[in-house]
């Protein structure tokens, strides 16, 4: 045996550790906790719990799936990174992928043979979506129910380490995505063991964690010693925050800043920074305030906005959140504000919505126009790239590289990828399934796209179409776009003013008629034309470094064509 180990469970009468077939009582501590002899490394075991077996809510293994029994897995790995820091997120361009569809095996093996293809492209920090164990054999993850353990279908604990290991050999960091507001509910055991979720609060997914309610202490240990785990363990830089307005707590020390200063403080123990970005709906900048201005202390935020704003321009929608956004000034206010929604109105809300941003650096927000989420919750799954033309893609590609955010990039739009991403799960209850299915119809009618636009996401082609086809990035139009990718990240790279994050500095000029646009930050000027007709600007300093197509210009004006842009660089 190779020690004790403690188990919460106020919720059991009696706990037996089966392991290699031999059952062993676990001694009763008080306050709910037992203790127990550690199984032998590598040996397969399980709690049972008044009789039933269960995977230990710990696992740091589940190789038979979240039903299964755990492994006591050793956590040794060779490690040779001691030296490695990643890149500060106001350099950073973040790349975020889906292991199961990144590469047709789908594996984390697998994905560190495209590793020199990000580095390449100018990529620092690749970011991870969900991996802990979720029920079935694919799934985006956001439904994981083992969260101390990744995905077997994926890997081992040891190829996670190798991935992560492979990518800071290349100089990239490692962010990964974690999902604290709520679990999955087909193998999600906890509630059997302690009072994990609160009916105090309610979320879309039922019960709230419970963060403030009686035995919270607890809980809020277990999500707080799991996100150590990654960091400390599997050697993560960083970690992504799921929809951080779902985490209800009332008390005094909100979870999130509890979870930033334990952060914070493994990371110093490291000699290391580590980074925390959230997702939040609310536009607060309090997530970002420090700990002693009254914040959280977050590093970062994704910014919806700056998304919302960009797409519904380049595409034309206004259905749904989309309704809120469409017009220039929207990407412009965006630019220099931050949140477009900073205390004003909101027609999809139906009332006023967000907070200024204040002082904040640009850098403290992610500005991307395609992630997971804005492309899987579309019935179809389509990518900007297939809903708007050559020209205005470009443009919105130019927008996010120059904005004062740190960039972020999803799987395959660095080539405007054929696959889609749609939304697809592996689920073992039928019952489970068809109230998927259902609520996926129900939550498109407000964007106005029918039931049978909707793929089946039980089905499995619904996961093979999703699946990054890397042979395109040969051929045209695919590999044009991958050298504008690849030009306008060389340029933010080697561009001082790009990478300080001064919202106080964007200089932007727009015209809503003639649907024109020009933002100037230090040496670089990015010209856009949103309309239909060609328009005379202004020509910039300098030389133009890029341009879609190319614009004939005089000693002093610039003619744009229609859904076009150039950049030019003083």
């Amino acid at each position: 045996m190779n020690g004790i180990w403690k188990i919460w469970a106020p919720r059991a009468k009696d706990i037996e550790v089966v392991a290699n077939g031999r059952p062993r009582t676990a001694e009763p501590l008080g306050d709910g906790f037992f203790r127990a002899d550690t199984p032998p490394i590598e040996a397969d075991y399980q709690i049972r719990l008044d009789g039933k077996p269960r995977p230990d809510p710990r696992s740091r293994c589940q190789p038979d799936g979240v039903h299964g029994a755990s492994r006591w897995c050793s956590d040794e790995f060779a490690w040779s990174d001691e030296n490695f820091r990643a890149a500060p997120l106001s350099a950073a361009l973040i790349y975020e992928l889906h292991i199961g569809t990144f590469t047709p095996e789908g594996t984390f093996t697998s994905t560190i043979a495209r590793l020199p293809h990000l580095k390449q492209l100018g990529v620092t920090h690749v970011e991870l979506m969900p991996v802990a164990a979720f029920p079935g054999h694919h799934g985006w993850g956001y439904d994981g129910v083992a969260l101390y353990a990744p995905h077997p279908q994926y890997g081992t604990p040891k190829d996670l380490k190798r991935l992560v290991a492979a990518c800071h050999e290349l100089g990239l960091g490692v962010l990964l995505d974690v999902v604290y507001n709520h679990l999955g509910p087909d193998g999600n055991y906890l509630g059997e063991f302690g009072p994990y979720f609160t009916a105090r609060h309610k979320t879309p997914w039922g019960e709230a964690v419970n963060l403030d309610d009686e035995h919270s202490d607890v809980v809020r240990q277990f999500f707080i010693d799991n996100a150590k785990m990654w960091l400390k363990e599997y050697h993560f830089d960083g970690l992504r925050l799921d929809a951080v307005h779902a985490l209800f707590d009332q008390s005094a020390v909100h979870f999130l800043e509890e979870l930033t200063a334990e952060v914070h403080t493994l990371g110093t123990s490291l000699r290391k920074p580590l980074v925390l970005i959230a997702e939040s709906d609310l536009n607060d900048p309090r997530l970002l305030h420090a700990r002693d201005a009254g914040g959280f202390g977050l590093d970062a935020q994704w910014s919806d906005d700056f998304h919302h704003a960009v797409h519904s321009l380049l595409t034309g929608e206004r259905t749904g959140y989309y309704a809120d956004f469409g017009s220039v000034e929207d990407v412009a206010r965006a630019l220099t504000h931050g949140y477009v929604y900073d205390g004003r109105y909101s027609k999809f809300r139906k009332r006023v919505h967000g907070r200024p941003l204040g002082d904040l650096l640009g850098s403290q927000l992610l500005g991307y126009i395609q992630d997971h989420d804005q492309v899987g919750n579309r019935a179809q799954g389509e990518r900007i790239g297939h809903l708007t033309s050559p020209g205005l893609l470009r443009a919105g590609v130019a927008l996010m590289f120059t904005a004062p955010f740190v960039p972020m990039l999803f799987q395959g739009e660095e080539w405007n990828a054929s696959a889609p991403f749609q939304y697809f799960v592996d689920h073992q209850d039928p019952q489970l399934v068809e109230a998927v299915r259902n609520g996926r119809r129900s939550e498109f009618a407000a964007f106005g796209w029918s039931p049978d636009q909707v793929p089946d996401p039980q089905a499995e082609e619904t996961f093979r179409r999703s699946v990054l086809d890397w042979g395109e990035l040969e051929k045209e139009p695919h590999s044009g776009i991958h050298q504008w990718y690849s030009a306008l990240a060389r340029l933010r790279a080697q561009t001082p003013e790009l990478l300080d994050g001064r919202r106080d500095l964007v200089n932007v000029h727009f015209d809503e008629a003639a649907r024109w646009l020009v933002v100037q930050r230090g040496p670089v000027t990015l010209q856009v034309n949103f309309g239909q007709s060609a328009v005379q600007l202004p020509r910039p300093v300098g030389q133009a470094v890029l341009s879609f197509p190319e614009h004939p210009s005089g000693d002093d004006f610039v003619t744009l064509g229609p859904e076009s842009c150039s950049i030019w660089k003083a």
